[in-house]
């Protein structure tokens, strides 16, 4: 069977799948259950299928059982979804990272918190990391703009940049404000992982230039790591203020 015939499935299977066949209710689950039953056969009868595809499948039916209750058979197609994404993309990459939440909140509505809480800092952890690498990406390439001589010829700077696609930036927008959600409403108050996520949540507003937005979080950051131990947290919240502040359409 050609890889073609993948295409022919309805875009349930990409990376917006969450928002597809979770909107109406039971009518809509029953017929996610019939496209994902489709792709599964094709999966089957395709022994090139691609680990990046199937781990989108596991996803798609692990917020299928979520969503209808089955929490044992969800955190099944999850760990799948989380070791096929690991493999194709790595262990600490951003493609594993919607795994790792879709997990936590099946172990949060278990009411099973150290487990929840545990996935939930691992989600931060993983785009805390990537964000702070485009950040620094981001100022490399400033930099060696702003030092270009006009003299030289007009040549693109090269310097290797992982960039997030739309998809991506609308996942970790709503992925890390879930988070920080949770974090702030939990009964015991732990501010150095709620500090965490409003630090990604600061990085990311910035890089997609919504300033307001990013020096908001980022305040919010820093006010909370005042009082705490971690002052190397502190100095990368300053300096990402500073970053920040330092674009002419940041109005304070």
């Amino acid at each position: 069977m050609h890889p073609e015939r993948f295409e022919m499935l309805p875009s349930v299977f990409g990376v917006d799948q969450e928002k597809r066949f979770l909107i109406d209710g039971v009518g809509n689950l029953q017929r996610a259950s019939n496209y994902l039953s489709q792709a599964q056969w094709l999966v089957l009868k395709t022994p090139d299928c691609s680990s990046a595809f199937q781990h989108r499948l596991h996803r798609c039916f692990g917020l299928l059982y979520a969503t209808d209750g089955n929490c044992e058979q969800a955190l099944y197609h999850l760990a799948n979804d989380i070791y096929l994404a690991s493999s194709t993309f790595g262990l600490k990459s951003i493609e594993a990272s919607g795994g790792y939440f879709h997990m936590a909140n099946v172990f949060f509505r278990q009411n099973k918190m150290d487990i929840a809480n545990s996935l939930y800092a691992e989600v931060t952890d993983i785009w805390h990391t990537f964000l702070v690498k485009s950040v620094q990406t981001q100022e490399q390439i400033r930099k060696l703009r702003a030092g270009k001589s006009p003299f030289t010829e007009d040549k693109e700077v090269e310097v290797s940049e992982d960039t997030m696609t739309e998809a991506q930036q609308a996942e970790a927008i709503q992925v890390l404000n879930a988070v920080l959600n949770i974090r702030e409403k939990a009964p015991k108050q732990e501010p150095g992982e709620t500090a965490r996520v409003l630090h990604a949540l600061a990085m990311l507003y910035y890089l997609i230039l919504d300033l307001l937005k990013a020096r908001e979080m980022g305040m919010k950051a820093f006010d909370l790591l005042k009082e705490q131990p971690q002052q190397e947290s502190l100095e990368a919240i300053s300096y990402l203020l500073k970053l920040i502040d330092s674009q002419p359409s940041c109005t304070k």
